[in-house]
């Protein structure tokens, strides 16, 4: 009788699912994006249910796959969503520049949304007006005079480094292995704790008695992949009732990881506000108050603090605006400085002929002083060249992706060759259609970086760069390059990144000898790109290597 009562409602719901699905089906395989973008090539969906766009952002494949539309098409392609939803996938310049720069209030951050649940009313959880108003009250915490200032702060993290690297190397003679993602990791969350909160999370001695938000912090992308398909359901969610309702429906949803991104917001959220009034407190009783905290005042939110006092009260930013910048800031710093940093090791490693080069030079600057003074730290060529071609070639960010709020058009700079054969010089998007821009293809296209784009070569960047980089007019902020994205949606503390990675590496490099380990790394993009041992989970970032101090 039961399985009987229980037939007879499942079969009806089964009906109504199936419909509901051919229904998303035909409707998207009609929808104006599909009729707009059919003659754009691009790869045969394995499926009508997934399509192909999981394949460019699943971290088994993505940059396989990516490299495999950066070989055989050109420059726009479309690729196919579940249910028939098209996808526009680029990195032509001028279709990246109308995109990011000359009409990005018509293409908007996809996921801005979830961003404003986790973190509050940071920088990438809002838009328009209040978006711009914010760029403008944080522009001058990352001026140059800021940047010098923050130096010091870095080289007395990197000392707690050096110091625990050289414990790692006390139980043993001749190299020993170290896993050294763990040790990136820590010190770029110390160096943006310091630097950009004025706070002390991590002594850099023992990982097990690092601040709890460490901890909180790191599990923000694994706990966020793990409901990689409601997000999609957030915009929708965000728009139904109050907040207090949308927070009572999230209560009661049998759903764990959706949970825990709640009480990781929460933590996050009760935390910025104690540092919040700390700083407060400090700025109120005045220099002394102030000299006495981690960073003595000279980091990023203790400088947007003061100076948003001091603004006038049109262009002052809310509380809560303040608020949302602390966990953003440390989200946005920790993972993706801690992978560009792993990789260069990795690379240095890998080619032990750059390693010494860059080693030398390193050694002759630190002649007169071992903290390299600001001015000839970030002017010291070999330096430069490695971490541009390391940011070149393996970006931590491989894309970003935008949806068209009406309908456009985007100019091409060069005219492919549509699915008919004809020349197609100009792409209609209608409205809602999802773009992905891939930093990763542009900062490799063959045909602007020249046949040897898939190679890291530093010396690349010791000569005049090539006319076709040049006369390309790629939008990004920094140097021809997509890495930092462009536009009013550009990468804010790209100069304070770069300096990190010089920082770090100008005293480990000059001190320790890095050497491959016998296991082999392999990259995965979890979010962002990402070591792993081959053969093991790829869900566990690691990246063990052979460390020796230098003779």
């Amino acid at each position: 009788m039961e399985n009987t009562t229980l037939t007879s409602f499942l079969q009806p719901l089964a009906i109504v699912l199936l419909s509901v699905v051919l229904w998303t089906y035909v409707r998207r395989r009609s929808s104006k994006a599909a009729v707009a973008l059919q003659n754009i090539p691009g790869p045969e969906p394995r499926s009508w249910w997934k399509g192909n766009f999981e394949e460019a952002l699943d971290p088994a494949t993505a940059e396989e796959y990516q490299e495999r539309l950066l070989k055989e098409f050109d420059p726009v392609v479309r690729l196919d969503g579940m249910m028939g939803d098209k996808i526009l996938y680029l990195y032509d310049p001028k279709a990246m520049h109308h995109v990011l720069v000359k009409d990005q209030a018509i293409f908007e951050r996809t996921n801005f949304p979830v961003s404003g649940l986790m973190f509050g009313k940071g920088l990438t959880g809002i838009t328009g007006e209040a978006h711009r108003k914010q760029r403008k009250a944080l522009n001058p915490v990352f001026s140059i005079a800021h940047m010098r200032d923050m130096l010091p702060v870095f080289y007395d993290v990197i000392h707690k480094l050096e110091q625990g690297l050289t414990s790692q190397l006390q139980n043993g003679n001749g190299p020993q292995e170290v896993e050294m993602l763990s040790w990136a990791s820590r010190t770029a969350f110390e160096l943006i704790g310091q630097a950009g909160l004025g706070y002390s999370f991590d002594t850099l001695v023992d990982e097990a008695n690092a601040h709890p938000y460490t901890k909180v912090m790191k599990a923000v992308v694994p706990t966020a992949a793990r409901i990689q398909k409601i997000r999609y359901l957030l915009p929708i969610a965000l728009k139904l009732g109050t907040p207090k309702l949308r927070r009572w429906t999230m209560n009661m949803l049998p759903l764990n990881d959706l949970h825990r991104l709640r009480d990781i917001s929460d933590y996050l959220w009760d935390f910025s506000k104690q540092l919040y009034r700390g700083k407060l407190q400090a700025l109120r009783e005045g220099d002394e108050a102030v000299a006495q905290q981690v960073g003595k005042g000279k980091d990023i939110m203790s400088i947007l603090i003061k100076l948003n006092l001091e603004a006038n009260e049109e262009d002052r930013l809310e509380e809560d605006e303040v608020l949302g910048q602390m966990s953003l800031l440390m989200f946005a710093a920790m993972d993706t400085t801690s992978s560009a940093l792993a990789r260069t090791i990795h690379l240095l490693a890998m080619h032990p002929e750059v390693q010494d080069k860059l080693r030398e030079e390193l050694l002759e600057a630190q002649q007169d002083y071992v903290d390299i003074p600001y001015d000839q730290l970030v002017s010291l060529p070999y330096l430069d060249a490695v971490c541009r071609e390391t940011l070149r070639l393996f970006s931590p960010v491989p894309s970003v992706l935008r949806h068209a709020t009406q309908d456009t058009v985007l100019p091409l700079s060069a005219p492919i060759k549509g699915v008919d054969g004809t020349t197609i010089s100009e792409i209609h998007v209608p409205q809602n259609t999802k773009v992905l821009v891939s930093i990763l293809s542009s900062n490799r296209h063959a045909a602007i970086w020249g046949p040897d784009a898939l190679e890291w070569k530093p010396e690349r960047w010791l000569s005049p760069l090539p006319k076709e980089v040049i006369d390309a007019h790629i939008p990004g902020v920094y140097s021809h390059l997509m890495t930092f994205n462009a536009g009013g949606r550009s990468c804010i503390g790209f100069k304070f990144s770069q300096l990190e990675m010089k920082a770090v590496l100008a005293l480990i490099v000059a001190k320790f000898k890095f050497e491959p380990s016998k296991k082999e790394i392999v990259w995965v993009l979890n979010d962002i790109l990402s070591p792993t041992v081959k053969g093991e989970d790829n869900r566990r970032s690691q990246m063990p290597m052979f460390i020796s101090h230098v003779e």
